[in-house]
């Protein structure tokens, strides 16, 4: 199976392939400034942060791609859900929800579906995202997708209240699968847990033990993928 790798920034990507096989990584230029590291296991890019930067890139390298895609995996680090995802631990997506996608009323929120616009959810594939989560050791579960990354108790478990099961968010899972869907690809989403989601800390983050964890995971991730048509 062909993989696509979508990171937000450099230092996830390099931990994807930082143990890429003979012959290595080679760089391929893209349209739009992109550029695609090329190794025996992945094709990996770097998309920028946030789910409009991801969804530009991953369309693009869908779009020019010289042979299809099987899966399209958005990767990196991102805050854990206490006590689903503690920090050094992965998530695997069972959904990638746009957790923000919305107005607030003064009911409360309401998500863009229901207010009558597109949607606010991708599934993963079932049976390959639980292979996956089992192959790793992962947690499988919804990884919320927002444009402000949570910093206070209340946001955090105004989150929980809405999406009990979510174990991870970040910020570009939602805009990854949305091009993805669009080219009729299926998308998984991997998160190392680096902080819990809640009061912003940043002498709590472990981005150190996060991207480790996210070496690992790729590494252990190659063999299962491999067997996949």
């Amino acid at each position: 199976m062909r993989v696509l790798v979508v990171t937000a920034v450099a230092a996830e990507a390099a931990a994807v392939v930082a143990d890429a096989g003979p012959p290595g990584a080679a760089a391929v230029p893209l349209p739009g400034g992109y550029a695609l590291t090329r190794t025996p296991d992945y094709d990996v890019l770097v998309g920028g942060v946030g789910p409009a930067a991801a969804a530009a890139a991953t369309a693009t390298a869908l779009a020019v791609a010289d042979t299809p895609y099987g899966l399209v995996v958005s990767a990196g680090i991102g805050g854990g859900f206490p006590p689903h995802a503690p920090v050094g631990s992965l998530v695997v997506s069972d959904a990638v929800v746009a957790a923000d996608l919305g107005a607030d009323t003064a009911d409360g929120f309401l998500p863009v579906d229901k207010l009558g616009f597109g949607r606010t959810v991708h599934p993963s594939p079932a049976g390959l995202s639980a292979l996956v989560a089992a192959a790793l050791g992962a947690a499988h579960a919804p990884v919320l997708t927002v444009s402000t990354v949570t910093g206070s108790a209340a946001r955090a478990a105004e989150l929980a209240r809405r999406h009990p099961r979510a174990a991870a968010e970040a910020m570009e899972g939602f805009g990854v699968a949305e091009a993805a869907a669009a080219h009729g690809v299926p998308v998984v989403e991997i998160r190392a847990v680096s902080n819990a989601v809640g009061p912003r800390d940043r002498a709590a983050w472990r981005i150190g033990e996060a991207l480790a964890a996210l070496r690992k995971a790729f590494q252990q991730l190659a063999p299962v993928l491999q067997e996949q048509p």
